[in-house]
């Protein structure tokens, strides 16, 4: 089933705007601002239930309804309304919305006019990982040519709506994909998260109403417009409506991206990716990204969406699953994870900026056959001290989800790496923890 990606040819390259309204495009954002108001769409996104895709899962259309109306009160409107898309990318194990970038970049532009429109946004950026050159390349293209067709600009097909679109490139840190962050940093600030309220659709971008969504969730929209709600919700299998975009990396036969409507058992998910590579055994997997809890091969006749994964104690996040098989030892994984958590943390609070480094160090000396009675221990207790509700953001919590999940369902495996000949138990902090953070 495609309907995101049903416009990618093999080799990726991309449509023209003459080829992408010969296969229908633009015909959504004409349908949109001719025959609806704002409101409407918005009501109809909403209706359709149609979820974020950037791995929180947020409804859209409520997300869109925090956004003041100023249609009756045009004098109260402020000097801009912003729309943001979420182009960066950067959890691990994620690479899907580089395929709707680079082998469809029109279908973002157009999504994007039809959002901003709803939202009554006159400015919408692009914030886009600086690396993805390719996506760069071709979404300016589609920017270009729609500006000539007069899709973009002022009084847009002589309805009175003006729509500006720029791409900003950006820097590259994890935490951008905390929103407020990304507000910051698309400012030119420091790239941390903000306090909450106000929130963006009250003051985001330089102090404006600002939505942001990500750009495989925003892809949906023109589809919507197109079809209709009831169509939409009728693409999943279960109470979530839709398609996904399901990525594998890691030892499967294939990886790659599959679209596929959202419910898919995960063996089936899987079974799209030619299985475990070389005939091995499922070890575990990371669902969604390498912040979701692991699942195991205990879990693979669960639904493939927001309810199904969440009822077996992780996340769908991106639904770009990182799978291990029987021979990974799952220190390696937890350690590398943990890495890279520890590096990317902005350093806003404590608990995140000393905790994951003290992490990391303690699941290295585990892999080293250097931990000490007490470790594991240790590592319970990081995984309540960086949970929800402890820190500034979600960035800590993110991180211990894959540990808490290792805990639980590798626990032995982790405990025999420490050497029967140690010390008596106790919780002991490892040596240069807090130096290496």
């Amino acid at each position: 089933m495609k309907v995101l990606t049903k416009n990618i040819r093999d080799n990726r390259e991309p449509m023209t705007r003459v080829d992408y309204e010969k296969a229908g495009g633009w015909e959504a954002f004409k349908k949109a601002i001719q025959e609806f108001t704002p409101v409407e769409v918005a009501g109809l996104v909403k209706e359709a239930g149609l979820r974020g895709r950037g791995g929180a899962g947020f409804p859209t259309g409520v997300k869109w309804s925090f956004m003041p109306r100023f249609e009756e009160r045009p004098e109260e409107r402020p000097a801009h309304v912003y729309l943001v898309v979420n182009a960066d990318e950067m959890e691990p194990g994620t690479f899907k919305d580089r395929l709707l970038m680079e082998g469809d970049p029109h279908q973002l532009i157009e999504s994007m006019a039809i959002a901003a429109y709803a939202i009554g946004a006159d400015i919408a950026y692009v914030f886009i990982r600086g690396e993805y050159i390719q996506c760069q390349r071709n979404l300016q293209r589609a920017i270009d040519e729609a500006v000539e067709a007069g899709y973009l600009g002022t009084d847009i097909l002589g309805t009175g709506f003006n729509l500006t679109m720029h791409l900003h490139m950006s820097a590259g840190r994890y935490i951008c994909g905390e929103e407020s962050a990304l507000l910051s940093a698309l400012e030119g600030r420091r790239a941390v998260p903000r306090h909450k309220p106000p929130f963006p659709a009250a003051s985001g971008l330089f102090g404006q109403p600002t939505t942001v969504n990500n750009v495989e969730t925003i892809c949906n929209v023109p589809h919507i417009i197109n079809n209709g709600a009831e169509w939409y919700k009728g693409l999943g299998l279960h109470k979530d409506g839709g398609t996904k975009i399901f990525g594998a990396s890691g030892h499967v036969a294939r990886p790659g991206l599959v679209e596929l409507p959202l419910g898919t058992k995960l063996a089936d998910v899987l079974e799209h990716f030619g299985g475990i590579r070389h005939g091995h055994r499922l070890k575990a997997l990371l669902p969604g990204g390498g912040s979701t809890p692991l699942l195991t091969d205990e879990h693979l006749n669960t639904p493939m969406d927001y309810e199904g994964v969440g009822a077996v104690g992780s996340r769908l996040g991106t639904a770009t699953m990182v799978v291990m098989d029987e021979t990974t030892p799952i220190v390696g994984v937890l350690r590398n994870l943990e890495h890279f958590y520890a590096q990317e943390s902005c350093g806003w609070c404590t608990p995140c900026r000393d905790g994951l480094p003290w992490v990391e160090r303690i699941l290295t000396n585990l892999e080293a056959g250097e931990g000490q009675p007490g470790d594991i221990e240790l590592l319970d207790l990081h995984v309540k001290l960086l949970g929800p509700g402890k820190t500034f953001c979600a960035h800590a919590p993110g991180a211990m989800g894959p540990l808490e999940s290792g805990l639980k369902y590798f626990r032995d495996e982790l405990a025999a790496l420490i050497p029967d000949d140690q010390a008596a138990p106790g919780l002991t902090q490892p040596a240069n923890a807090v130096q290496n953070s």
